[in-house]
Protein backbone atom coordinates (compact mmCIF):
# COMPACT_ATOMS: atom_id res chain seq x y z
CA UNK A 1 0.00 0.00 0.00
CA UNK A 2 1.31 2.79 -0.85
CA UNK A 3 2.35 5.49 1.60
CA UNK A 4 -0.47 8.60 1.51
CA UNK A 5 0.90 10.68 3.99
CA UNK A 6 3.11 9.14 6.26
CA UNK A 7 4.00 5.97 7.74
CA UNK A 8 1.88 6.82 10.81
CA UNK A 9 -1.19 7.65 8.80
CA UNK A 10 -1.04 4.59 6.65
CA UNK A 11 -3.26 2.02 8.44
CA UNK A 12 -6.26 4.48 9.44
CA UNK A 13 -6.44 5.45 5.73
CA UNK A 14 -6.07 1.77 3.65
CA UNK A 15 -9.51 1.09 4.81
CA UNK A 16 -10.88 4.53 2.51
CA UNK A 17 -8.68 3.56 0.14
CA UNK A 18 -10.77 0.28 -0.21
CA UNK A 19 -13.61 1.73 -0.79
CA UNK A 20 -12.15 3.30 -3.92
CA UNK A 21 -13.70 0.84 -6.80
CA UNK A 22 -16.45 2.76 -7.56
CA UNK A 23 -18.55 5.49 -6.89
CA UNK A 24 -19.08 5.83 -3.09
CA UNK A 25 -22.13 7.48 -1.00
CA UNK A 26 -21.68 8.36 2.69
CA UNK A 27 -23.85 10.07 5.35
CA UNK A 28 -22.64 10.98 8.38
CA UNK A 29 -20.85 8.21 10.44
CA UNK A 30 -18.57 7.63 13.44
CA UNK A 31 -19.29 7.78 17.05
CA UNK A 32 -19.24 3.96 17.52
CA UNK A 33 -16.42 1.45 17.68
CA UNK A 34 -12.93 2.18 16.02
CA UNK A 35 -13.01 -0.32 12.80
CA UNK A 36 -10.58 -2.93 12.88
CA UNK A 37 -6.81 -1.31 12.53
CA UNK A 38 -8.24 1.65 12.66
CA UNK A 39 -7.42 3.75 15.86
CA UNK A 40 -9.98 6.03 17.66
CA UNK A 41 -9.87 9.50 16.06
CA UNK A 42 -8.30 12.10 18.28
CA UNK A 43 -11.12 14.02 17.61
CA UNK A 44 -14.57 14.16 15.73
CA UNK A 45 -14.85 15.39 12.20
CA UNK A 46 -18.05 17.19 11.32
CA UNK A 47 -18.37 17.88 7.31
CA UNK A 48 -18.08 16.26 4.23
CA UNK A 49 -15.85 15.77 1.07
CA UNK A 50 -16.27 14.17 -2.48
CA UNK A 51 -13.26 14.08 -4.90
CA UNK A 52 -12.75 11.87 -8.33
CA UNK A 53 -9.66 10.30 -6.88
CA UNK A 54 -10.26 8.72 -2.76
CA UNK A 55 -7.03 10.05 -1.86
CA UNK A 56 -8.19 13.55 -2.29
CA UNK A 57 -11.26 13.35 -0.57
CA UNK A 58 -9.15 11.75 2.54
CA UNK A 59 -6.77 14.71 2.92
CA UNK A 60 -9.84 16.73 2.69
CA UNK A 61 -11.04 14.95 5.57
CA UNK A 62 -7.91 14.85 7.32
CA UNK A 63 -7.63 18.86 7.02
CA UNK A 64 -11.54 19.17 8.51
CA UNK A 65 -10.05 16.83 11.58
CA UNK A 66 -7.77 19.46 11.87
CA UNK A 67 -9.65 22.19 12.56
CA UNK A 68 -9.94 23.46 8.83
CA UNK A 69 -13.07 24.67 7.01
CA UNK A 70 -14.04 24.07 3.39
CA UNK A 71 -11.68 26.09 2.21
CA UNK A 72 -8.67 24.78 3.91
CA UNK A 73 -10.22 21.20 3.15
CA UNK A 74 -10.94 21.92 -0.41
CA UNK A 75 -7.32 23.82 -0.77
CA UNK A 76 -5.96 20.19 0.03
CA UNK A 77 -8.23 18.20 -1.74
CA UNK A 78 -6.93 20.39 -4.74
CA UNK A 79 -2.97 19.90 -3.78
CA UNK A 80 -3.87 16.49 -3.76
CA UNK A 81 -5.68 16.31 -6.82
CA UNK A 82 -2.81 17.91 -8.61
CA UNK A 83 -0.51 14.86 -7.26
CA UNK A 84 -3.27 12.08 -7.92
CA UNK A 85 -4.94 13.20 -10.60
CA UNK A 86 -2.55 15.75 -13.09
CA UNK A 87 -4.07 14.34 -16.08
CA UNK A 88 -7.28 16.76 -15.30
CA UNK A 89 -5.77 18.87 -12.34
CA UNK A 90 -2.42 19.37 -12.50
CA UNK A 91 -0.52 22.27 -11.11
CA UNK A 92 -0.16 23.68 -14.46
CA UNK A 93 -3.57 24.06 -14.82
CA UNK A 94 -6.49 25.63 -13.25
CA UNK A 95 -10.64 25.87 -12.96
CA UNK A 96 -13.38 27.67 -11.14
CA UNK A 97 -14.61 27.37 -7.36
CA UNK A 98 -18.05 28.49 -5.81
CA UNK A 99 -17.81 29.59 -1.74
CA UNK A 100 -20.07 29.94 0.27
CA UNK A 101 -18.37 30.73 4.00
CA UNK A 102 -19.95 32.28 6.98
CA UNK A 103 -19.13 35.77 7.99
CA UNK A 104 -16.83 34.31 11.03
CA UNK A 105 -14.86 33.00 8.68
CA UNK A 106 -14.31 35.56 5.92
CA UNK A 107 -17.93 35.32 4.10
CA UNK A 108 -20.31 37.92 3.26
CA UNK A 109 -23.59 35.95 3.61
CA UNK A 110 -23.75 35.43 0.23
CA UNK A 111 -21.85 33.34 -2.24
CA UNK A 112 -19.20 33.71 -4.44
CA UNK A 113 -17.06 32.70 -7.65
CA UNK A 114 -13.21 32.56 -7.72
CA UNK A 115 -12.06 31.98 -11.47
CA UNK A 116 -8.70 30.73 -12.45
CA UNK A 117 -8.83 28.95 -15.45
CA UNK A 118 -5.60 28.14 -17.36
CA UNK A 119 -5.08 30.93 -19.37
CA UNK A 120 -3.71 31.77 -22.77
CA UNK A 121 -0.14 33.73 -22.78
CA UNK A 122 -0.89 37.30 -23.02
CA UNK A 123 2.31 37.74 -25.06
CA UNK A 124 1.46 34.41 -27.20
CA UNK A 125 3.00 31.29 -27.90
CA UNK A 126 2.91 30.96 -31.43
CA UNK A 127 6.69 29.65 -31.51
CA UNK A 128 6.16 27.05 -29.08
CA UNK A 129 5.71 23.86 -30.29
CA UNK A 130 3.46 22.41 -27.47
CA UNK A 131 2.20 25.70 -26.33
CA UNK A 132 1.48 25.58 -22.50
CA UNK A 133 -1.18 27.46 -20.67
CA UNK A 134 -0.32 29.81 -18.20
CA UNK A 135 -0.61 27.91 -14.83
CA UNK A 136 -3.26 29.11 -12.40
CA UNK A 137 -4.49 26.37 -10.11
CA UNK A 138 -1.68 27.14 -7.33
CA UNK A 139 -2.75 30.74 -7.40
CA UNK A 140 -6.23 30.17 -7.41
CA UNK A 141 -6.06 27.35 -4.38
CA UNK A 142 -4.35 29.80 -2.40
CA UNK A 143 -6.04 32.85 -2.82
CA UNK A 144 -8.88 30.87 -1.98
CA UNK A 145 -7.17 30.16 1.25
CA UNK A 146 -5.33 33.27 2.48
CA UNK A 147 -9.17 34.89 2.14
CA UNK A 148 -11.03 31.89 4.10
CA UNK A 149 -8.91 29.14 5.36
CA UNK A 150 -8.66 28.75 9.54
CA UNK A 151 -5.24 26.74 9.18
CA UNK A 152 -1.46 27.61 7.76
CA UNK A 153 -1.15 27.34 4.38
CA UNK A 154 1.58 24.43 5.13
CA UNK A 155 -1.07 22.38 7.25
CA UNK A 156 -2.91 22.62 4.27
CA UNK A 157 -0.63 21.22 1.82
CA UNK A 158 0.92 18.77 4.06
CA UNK A 159 -1.06 15.96 2.28
CA UNK A 160 -0.43 16.54 -0.81
CA UNK A 161 3.00 17.05 -0.43
CA UNK A 162 3.77 13.79 1.51
CA UNK A 163 1.94 11.68 -1.01
CA UNK A 164 3.81 13.09 -3.89
CA UNK A 165 7.55 12.85 -1.98
CA UNK A 166 6.84 9.47 -0.13
CA UNK A 167 4.56 7.75 -3.03
CA UNK A 168 0.89 7.25 -3.87
CA UNK A 169 -0.82 4.32 -5.14
CA UNK A 170 -1.80 5.33 -8.78
CA UNK A 171 -5.94 5.74 -8.28
CA UNK A 172 -8.33 3.64 -11.02
CA UNK A 173 -9.58 7.15 -12.07
CA UNK A 174 -5.24 8.29 -13.28
CA UNK A 175 -5.28 4.36 -14.57
CA UNK A 176 -8.05 4.87 -16.88
CA UNK A 177 -6.86 8.23 -18.30
CA UNK A 178 -3.16 6.69 -18.62
CA UNK A 179 -4.99 3.98 -20.52
CA UNK A 180 -6.41 6.60 -23.44
CA UNK A 181 -3.63 8.52 -23.91
CA UNK A 182 -1.41 4.74 -23.96
CA UNK A 183 2.73 5.57 -24.57
CA UNK A 184 2.59 8.80 -25.49
CA UNK A 185 3.31 10.45 -22.16
CA UNK A 186 6.78 8.18 -22.55
CA UNK A 187 8.09 10.37 -25.76
CA UNK A 188 8.93 12.89 -22.35
CA UNK A 189 11.85 11.96 -20.16
CA UNK A 190 10.16 13.76 -17.21
CA UNK A 191 6.94 12.55 -18.13
CA UNK A 192 8.20 8.92 -18.48
CA UNK A 193 9.90 9.24 -15.11
CA UNK A 194 6.31 10.01 -13.41
CA UNK A 195 3.84 7.82 -15.48
CA UNK A 196 5.92 4.77 -16.38
CA UNK A 197 7.68 1.97 -15.11
CA UNK A 198 11.04 1.00 -15.66
CA UNK A 199 10.97 -1.26 -18.53
CA UNK A 200 8.84 1.92 -19.93
CA UNK A 201 5.19 0.48 -19.72
CA UNK A 202 2.72 2.97 -18.00
CA UNK A 203 1.40 2.67 -14.26
CA UNK A 204 -1.54 0.74 -13.81
CA UNK A 205 -4.10 1.11 -10.51
CA UNK A 206 -2.55 0.19 -7.86
CA UNK A 207 0.99 0.81 -8.91
CA UNK A 208 2.82 3.36 -6.82
CA UNK A 209 4.02 6.88 -8.40
CA UNK A 210 6.72 9.17 -7.22
CA UNK A 211 7.46 12.80 -7.92
CA UNK A 212 10.03 13.97 -6.19
CA UNK A 213 10.30 17.14 -7.94
CA UNK A 214 6.57 18.14 -7.54
CA UNK A 215 7.20 17.22 -3.89
CA UNK A 216 9.80 19.53 -3.71
CA UNK A 217 7.62 22.50 -5.15
CA UNK A 218 5.17 22.11 -3.47
CA UNK A 219 7.50 22.33 -0.15
CA UNK A 220 8.20 25.70 -1.38
CA UNK A 221 5.15 26.90 -1.35
CA UNK A 222 4.83 25.44 2.06
CA UNK A 223 7.42 27.84 2.75
CA UNK A 224 6.88 31.13 0.74
CA UNK A 225 2.88 30.85 -0.31
CA UNK A 226 2.18 31.51 -4.01
CA UNK A 227 5.00 34.07 -4.91
CA UNK A 228 7.18 30.79 -4.34
CA UNK A 229 5.42 29.69 -8.03
CA UNK A 230 5.39 32.87 -9.95
CA UNK A 231 8.48 34.88 -8.64
CA UNK A 232 11.84 34.39 -7.52
CA UNK A 233 14.52 31.29 -8.47
CA UNK A 234 11.63 28.65 -8.31
CA UNK A 235 9.64 30.80 -10.85
CA UNK A 236 12.31 31.14 -13.09
CA UNK A 237 13.18 27.48 -12.89
CA UNK A 238 9.72 26.61 -13.84
CA UNK A 239 9.98 29.20 -17.61
CA UNK A 240 13.10 27.48 -18.46
CA UNK A 241 12.05 24.11 -17.84
CA UNK A 242 8.51 25.04 -19.54
CA UNK A 243 10.48 26.22 -22.41
CA UNK A 244 12.66 23.25 -22.56
CA UNK A 245 9.43 21.35 -23.04
CA UNK A 246 8.03 23.12 -25.85
CA UNK A 247 5.71 25.30 -23.96
CA UNK A 248 7.02 28.88 -24.49
CA UNK A 249 6.13 30.56 -21.40
CA UNK A 250 8.13 33.39 -19.60
CA UNK A 251 7.87 35.00 -16.53
CA UNK A 252 5.72 38.00 -17.82
CA UNK A 253 3.18 35.88 -19.08
CA UNK A 254 3.49 34.16 -15.14
CA UNK A 255 2.88 37.84 -13.73
CA UNK A 256 0.18 38.71 -15.71
CA UNK A 257 -2.10 36.53 -15.33
CA UNK A 258 -4.42 36.12 -11.74
CA UNK A 259 -7.63 34.62 -10.38
CA UNK A 260 -10.29 36.78 -10.29
CA UNK A 261 -13.38 37.03 -8.15
CA UNK A 262 -16.60 37.30 -9.37
CA UNK A 263 -20.70 37.59 -8.94
CA UNK A 264 -22.36 33.97 -9.46
CA UNK A 265 -25.14 33.50 -11.71
CA UNK A 266 -28.46 33.44 -9.17
CA UNK A 267 -31.77 32.19 -9.52
CA UNK A 268 -34.81 31.41 -7.14
CA UNK A 269 -36.34 27.42 -7.75
CA UNK A 270 -37.29 24.40 -6.11
CA UNK A 271 -37.72 26.95 -3.07
CA UNK A 272 -34.24 27.75 -2.85
CA UNK A 273 -31.94 30.46 -3.73
CA UNK A 274 -29.44 28.77 -6.75
CA UNK A 275 -25.81 30.08 -7.33
CA UNK A 276 -23.74 29.05 -9.94
CA UNK A 277 -20.42 29.61 -11.41
CA UNK A 278 -20.78 32.93 -14.17
CA UNK A 279 -18.75 31.20 -17.02
CA UNK A 280 -20.12 28.87 -20.02
CA UNK A 281 -20.56 25.64 -17.82
CA UNK A 282 -22.70 27.64 -15.09
CA UNK A 283 -24.72 29.56 -17.53
CA UNK A 284 -25.69 26.41 -18.96
CA UNK A 285 -26.62 25.03 -15.31
CA UNK A 286 -28.88 27.09 -14.69
CA UNK A 287 -30.44 26.78 -18.07
CA UNK A 288 -30.87 23.19 -17.04
CA UNK A 289 -32.23 24.00 -13.83
CA UNK A 290 -34.61 26.43 -15.05
CA UNK A 291 -36.02 23.66 -18.00
CA UNK A 292 -36.55 21.34 -14.80
CA UNK A 293 -38.10 23.95 -12.67
CA UNK A 294 -41.26 24.00 -15.61
CA UNK A 295 -40.80 20.10 -15.91
CA UNK A 296 -38.65 17.98 -13.15
CA UNK A 297 -39.24 15.19 -15.99
CA UNK A 298 -38.51 16.82 -18.93
CA UNK A 299 -34.25 15.59 -18.64
CA UNK A 300 -33.99 16.19 -22.82
CA UNK A 301 -35.03 19.50 -22.99
CA UNK A 302 -33.20 20.51 -20.11
CA UNK A 303 -30.20 18.90 -21.80
CA UNK A 304 -30.94 20.58 -24.43
CA UNK A 305 -31.45 24.06 -22.88
CA UNK A 306 -28.23 23.90 -20.64
CA UNK A 307 -26.34 23.16 -23.91
CA UNK A 308 -27.70 25.75 -26.03
CA UNK A 309 -27.11 28.20 -22.99
CA UNK A 310 -23.19 26.81 -22.80
CA UNK A 311 -22.92 27.11 -26.39
CA UNK A 312 -24.24 30.76 -26.59
CA UNK A 313 -22.26 31.75 -23.76
CA UNK A 314 -19.37 30.61 -26.11
CA UNK A 315 -20.49 32.85 -29.45
CA UNK A 316 -21.35 29.65 -31.25
CA UNK A 317 -18.25 27.31 -30.40
CA UNK A 318 -18.96 23.33 -30.98
CA UNK A 319 -19.52 21.66 -27.75
CA UNK A 320 -18.55 17.78 -29.26
CA UNK A 321 -15.15 17.65 -28.26
CA UNK A 322 -14.17 19.25 -25.51
CA UNK A 323 -11.49 18.51 -22.91
CA UNK A 324 -11.63 16.48 -19.54
CA UNK A 325 -12.38 18.40 -15.80
CA UNK A 326 -12.58 16.95 -12.75
CA UNK A 327 -14.80 18.10 -10.09
CA UNK A 328 -14.91 18.23 -6.03
CA UNK A 329 -16.83 19.74 -3.22
CA UNK A 330 -16.47 20.75 0.91
CA UNK A 331 -18.77 21.44 3.51
CA UNK A 332 -17.73 21.74 7.00
CA UNK A 333 -20.07 21.53 10.26
CA UNK A 334 -20.62 25.57 10.14
CA UNK A 335 -22.55 25.60 6.61
CA UNK A 336 -19.50 26.60 4.69
CA UNK A 337 -19.02 25.43 1.30
CA UNK A 338 -16.75 25.42 -1.67
CA UNK A 339 -17.27 23.44 -4.85
CA UNK A 340 -14.73 24.06 -7.87
CA UNK A 341 -14.17 22.05 -11.13
CA UNK A 342 -10.95 22.16 -12.63
CA UNK A 343 -8.92 21.22 -16.20
CA UNK A 344 -5.69 20.90 -17.83
CA UNK A 345 -7.22 22.13 -21.56
CA UNK A 346 -6.82 18.70 -22.76
CA UNK A 347 -6.47 15.32 -20.56
CA UNK A 348 -2.68 15.33 -19.34
CA UNK A 349 -2.23 18.79 -21.09
CA UNK A 350 0.39 18.84 -23.03
CA UNK A 351 1.81 15.86 -22.29
CA UNK A 352 4.77 17.38 -20.93
CA UNK A 353 6.38 18.29 -17.70
CA UNK A 354 8.63 21.18 -16.70
CA UNK A 355 11.64 19.72 -15.79
CA UNK A 356 12.80 20.09 -12.16
CA UNK A 357 9.78 20.96 -11.09
CA UNK A 358 7.50 18.26 -11.80
CA UNK A 359 4.73 20.29 -13.00
CA UNK A 360 2.70 19.24 -15.45
CA UNK A 361 1.97 21.95 -18.58
CA UNK A 362 -1.81 22.48 -19.52
CA UNK A 363 -2.38 22.88 -23.01
CA UNK A 364 -2.83 26.74 -24.00
CA UNK A 365 -6.50 27.45 -24.92
CA UNK A 366 -5.80 29.10 -28.03
CA UNK A 367 -6.93 26.85 -31.01
CA UNK A 368 -9.42 24.89 -29.04
CA UNK A 369 -12.74 25.18 -26.93
CA UNK A 370 -12.13 25.05 -22.96
CA UNK A 371 -14.41 22.55 -20.98
CA UNK A 372 -17.19 23.58 -19.20
CA UNK A 373 -16.56 24.20 -15.60
CA UNK A 374 -19.60 24.26 -13.54
CA UNK A 375 -20.55 23.76 -9.98
CA UNK A 376 -24.23 25.06 -8.17
CA UNK A 377 -25.12 25.58 -5.06
CA UNK A 378 -28.67 25.54 -3.28
CA UNK A 379 -28.87 27.52 -0.16
CA UNK A 380 -32.53 28.87 1.81
CA UNK A 381 -32.41 32.32 4.53
CA UNK A 382 -28.64 31.66 4.13
CA UNK A 383 -28.26 28.13 5.16
CA UNK A 384 -27.05 25.43 3.04
CA UNK A 385 -29.14 22.60 1.30
CA UNK A 386 -26.90 21.22 -1.47
CA UNK A 387 -23.80 21.67 -3.75
CA UNK A 388 -23.28 19.55 -6.92
CA UNK A 389 -20.59 19.65 -9.19
CA UNK A 390 -19.74 18.59 -12.58
CA UNK A 391 -17.68 17.19 -15.44
CA UNK A 392 -17.75 15.20 -18.24
CA UNK A 393 -17.54 16.95 -21.43
CA UNK A 394 -20.25 18.55 -22.90
CA UNK A 395 -22.44 17.14 -20.32
CA UNK A 396 -20.72 19.12 -17.06
CA UNK A 397 -23.50 21.81 -17.21
CA UNK A 398 -26.37 19.27 -17.30
CA UNK A 399 -24.81 16.97 -14.60
CA UNK A 400 -24.96 20.11 -12.17
CA UNK A 401 -28.45 20.80 -13.14
CA UNK A 402 -29.27 17.33 -12.58
CA UNK A 403 -27.64 16.72 -9.73
CA UNK A 404 -28.52 19.94 -8.24
CA UNK A 405 -32.44 19.58 -8.82
CA UNK A 406 -31.97 15.92 -7.69
CA UNK A 407 -30.60 16.78 -4.00
CA UNK A 408 -33.02 19.22 -3.75
CA UNK A 409 -36.23 17.21 -4.32
CA UNK A 410 -34.75 14.47 -2.31
CA UNK A 411 -33.85 13.32 1.48
CA UNK A 412 -30.40 11.66 -0.84
CA UNK A 413 -27.19 13.71 -2.31
CA UNK A 414 -27.84 11.32 -5.34
CA UNK A 415 -30.98 9.67 -5.79
CA UNK A 416 -30.34 8.38 -9.54
CA UNK A 417 -27.30 9.18 -11.25
CA UNK A 418 -27.41 12.49 -13.77
CA UNK A 419 -27.68 12.45 -17.65
CA UNK A 420 -24.39 10.38 -18.99
CA UNK A 421 -21.51 12.20 -20.09
CA UNK A 422 -21.83 14.11 -17.37
CA UNK A 423 -20.38 13.03 -14.10
CA UNK A 424 -21.55 14.68 -10.42
CA UNK A 425 -20.38 15.14 -7.07
CA UNK A 426 -23.09 16.05 -4.67
CA UNK A 427 -23.52 17.28 -1.06
CA UNK A 428 -27.04 17.23 0.58
CA UNK A 429 -28.63 18.41 4.23
CA UNK A 430 -32.12 18.04 3.82
CA UNK A 431 -32.83 19.51 7.34
CA UNK A 432 -30.27 22.42 6.12
CA UNK A 433 -27.15 23.65 7.60
CA UNK A 434 -26.21 25.17 9.87
CA UNK A 435 -29.13 23.42 11.83
CA UNK A 436 -29.69 19.72 11.20
CA UNK A 437 -26.22 17.97 10.51
CA UNK A 438 -27.60 14.35 10.54
CA UNK A 439 -29.38 15.15 7.76
CA UNK A 440 -26.38 15.65 5.62
CA UNK A 441 -24.99 12.91 3.11
CA UNK A 442 -22.60 12.97 0.14
CA UNK A 443 -22.24 11.10 -2.95
CA UNK A 444 -19.54 10.48 -5.43
CA UNK A 445 -20.55 9.37 -8.80
CA UNK A 446 -21.42 6.18 -8.94
CA UNK A 447 -20.03 5.45 -12.68
CA UNK A 448 -16.92 6.79 -11.53
CA UNK A 449 -14.15 5.89 -8.98
CA UNK A 450 -14.45 8.12 -6.40
CA UNK A 451 -14.90 8.82 -2.73
CA UNK A 452 -17.40 10.60 -0.68
CA UNK A 453 -16.58 10.93 3.05
CA UNK A 454 -18.07 12.38 6.09
CA UNK A 455 -18.19 12.08 9.72
CA UNK A 456 -19.44 13.30 13.25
Amino acid sequence: MANLFDLRRTAPLALGLLLSGCGVTQGIFGGGHPKLGEPTPAKPVIGFAVAPVPQAALAARRILAEGGNAADAATAAGFALAVTLPSRAGLGGGGACLIDLPKSDGGTGIATSLLFPPGAPPGGNASASRPAAVPQMARGLIAMQARYGRLPLATDLAPAEAMAGGGVAVSRALAADLGVVGTALVADPAARAVFAGPSGQMLAAGDVMHQPDLAATLTQLQSSGVLGLYRGRLAEKFVAGADEAGGGLTMADLAALKPQYARPVTLERFGYHMDFIPDAGGLGAAAGIEALAADPAALAQAEQSALAAAQAARHGAAMDRLPASASFATLDSRGGVVGCATTMNNLFGTGRIAPGTGILLAASPTGITPPLLAAGLATRDGKFRAIATGSGQQGAAMAVAAGLANAVRSDEPMPQPVPAPGRANVIGCAGLLPGAPKTCAAAADPRGFGLAIGSN
